[in-house]
């Protein structure tokens, strides 16, 4: 009984102590510090985060990817907290040659939506990496990860037809655009291969559905690349 009632006494006597430390250097015990004022992250910095260095200062400066932008924005859907976000909408099919500046008209695209206020889900990924990704491998579901591509609400598509074909890479870049163009999805479509070659590259079924679904957009000029070495 004796050592039950000391401890409570000690425990008090050390806080007042502590209090009296305190106090005398005039510390408010009662008062937590403030911490760093925290700013608000827009989605556009969160985006960027996600795209890759090279284009997250990327603008889109076509007058048909500028008109994809509010087609897209127009289309949206008001989302819980106010803010637009994407139920479907048009495709854009961006070619030219190498280094013209179509990747970097792309992610332009991507910033100018979140810019306008648009919420939305995305992912990008090139042809061939499309391809490396789905192929078969222990402890991996290539079907899921399609799934997943066919359904995010805006998907970049980059290089199309680059990687080298088969009936196997057919079949799943056929799945892949048959899915968004049925449920009218918004993709963004890169090639360096001229329109009229395209069809032979990824087959007649998935050149007829690009046929409807996108609008096309020609680049022309010289490679960027080897005329800014620090652009895109």
């Amino acid at each position: 009984m004796t050592t039950a009632t000391r401890e409570p006494q000690r425990a008090g006597t050390l806080a007042a102590r502590l209090q009296a430390i305190l106090a005398a250097k005039g510390i408010d015990p009662d008062t937590t510090p403030a911490g760093p004022t925290v700013e608000p992250v827009t989605a556009l910095e969160l985006a960027d985060r996600r795209i890759p260095p090279r284009y997250r200062e990327a603008l889109a400066t076509q007058a048909e990817v500028l008109g994809w932008v509010e087609a897209v924005t127009r289309a949206g859907r008001n989302g819980p907290a106010g803010t637009r976000g994407i139920a479907y909408g048009p495709s854009l099919l961006i070619a030219g040659t190498t280094g013209i500046g179509k990747t970097h008209q792309a992610y332009g695209a991507v910033r100018s939506l979140l810019a306008a206020g648009v919420r939305l889900r995305w992912q990008a990924v090139t042809s061939a990496d499309l391809y490396a990704q789905l192929r078969p491998r222990p402890n991996h579901d290539p079907e899921r990860e399609i799934q997943e591509l066919g359904r995010c609400p805006l998907l970049i598509l980059d290089d199309l037809g680059a990687a080298k074909q088969s009936e196997w890479t057919e079949e799943l870049t056929y799945r892949l655009i048959n899915r968004r163009y049925t449920e009218m999805l918004p993709t963004l479509i890169t090639t360096n291969l001229p329109i009229a070659e395209l069809r032979n590259a990824v087959g007649d079924r998935v050149a007829s559905r690009l046929a409807e679904m996108t609008t096309r957009v020609i680049l022309t000029g010289p490679d960027r690349r080897r005329t800014q070495p620090s652009g895109s």
